[in-house]
């Protein structure tokens, strides 16, 4: 395409917000045309982003100078979105929500798992649950998409093959989960003395990441999730405990992922005989928009140890958001996503 796409990232000065900005800055078909916050507004983007310091030199406006655009991306905290998106989807074509408010088709759900009644339901039918490796030709199609959450994303990628082929009993999700998936508001389980050195259970049941796993995988009632907060910045690992009543062998597992994953951009399957890196690990995926997948079968109980590894605020959000865009203009899809990790 000839023409750029003229974007607004709305709620830009937050961790996501900045992650959107600094993948876009970098993307061939992308002209970021604003990027608004009402705490930083006329301020440089470099105040909250010191990390694109040289590289832009845009500044945050105001939510109400907001003009017309081809896609708008909301990076604004959950209940936000639902007030506006009427008055937004006035102000851009297609619409991009990276927060909770249209991940969920029924809106009885958002009384129960968030506390509140939806405020914009008629909504929730068009829009498309944005993850590419499941969605990928209705998301080609919609103007509107909902970025799923981050541990959904890291639990939902690994499992869908799995329920796809195999008849599930139960299904047992523990991630581990850095400190930035809380946002940058700081709270008294986010101020270091509390947080550093710390594995904590947060919310050892009915989290609301939960909902997106259960309406994505079909399975009511069979996934119990866990989450943890531990001392990193970025990254999941979601260790997954399948219990199936098929018999399977690794063979068979490795042969499932590849024929369902083995053409995805941003899915690896990670499983090596030695080394310390030889199952997925947070650290390798940093920055990067990749999903890391490995597995191994308990001969002794027959369960199935699944583990995934993402960037949270990447795969988990931003660089979701924008293999979403990709998608719904036709695109390359790996546009402004070619980053890959570091290591050490």
């Amino acid at each position: 395409m000839s023409d750029k796409i003229r974007v607004a990232i709305i709620g830009g000065s937050g961790y996501v917000g900045g992650e959107l900005l600094r993948l876009l800055l970098r993307h061939p078909n992308v002209d970021i045309a604003a990027i608004t916050s009402r705490s930083q507004a006329g301020k440089p983007v470099t105040r909250a982003h010191p990390n694109l310091r040289g590289v832009t030199a845009l500044k945050f406006s105001a939510p109400d100078e907001l003009q017309t655009y081809d896609t708008l991306f909301l990076a604004l905290p959950h209940g936000s979105s639902m007030e506006q998106m009427r008055e937004l989807t006035k102000v851009a074509d297609r619409v991009i929500d990276l927060g909770a408010d249209f991940r969920l088709k029924n809106s009885e759900d958002y009384s129960t798992w968030y506390g509140y009644e939806h405020k914009c339901p008629e909504f929730l039918k068009d829009f498309v649950y944005g993850i590419p490796e499941l969605h990928r030709e209705e998301i080609q199609k919609t103007r509107w998409v909902a970025v799923p959450g981050c541990t959904s994303t890291s639990a939902i990628i690994p499992l869908w093959p799995l329920v796809k082929k195999y008849r599930v009993k139960l299904i047992v999700v523990d991630s581990k989960v850095g400190s930035s998936a809380g946002g940058l508001e700081p709270g008294p389980d986010s101020h270091h003395p509390e947080r550093a050195g710390v594995v904590r259970s947060f919310k050892p049941s009915g989290h609301r990441h939960l909902a997106e796993m259960e309406q994505e995988l079909g399975l009511a009632k069979q996934i119990s999730f866990s989450p943890h907060a531990v001392e990193l910045i970025r990254g999941i690992l979601s260790t997954i405990h399948v219990f199936m009543e098929d018999a399977f062998t690794e063979k068979d597992i490795w042969q499932t992922y590849l024929q369902t994953y083995g053409e995805e951009p941003f899915v690896r399957i990670v499983k090596e005989r030695t080394g310390i890196y030889r199952f997925p690990e947070p650290k390798l995926v940093a920055g990067t928009n990749y999903c890391d997948i490995g597995f191994e079968k308990d001969e002794r109980t027959g369960r199935l140890v699944v583990m995934s590894a993402i960037d949270n605020l990447v795969k988990g959000a931003a660089g979701q958001a924008v293999q979403c865009l990709n998608l719904m203009y036709g695109v390359d899809e790996s546009a402004g996503l070619d980053c890959v990790g570091l290591h050490p």
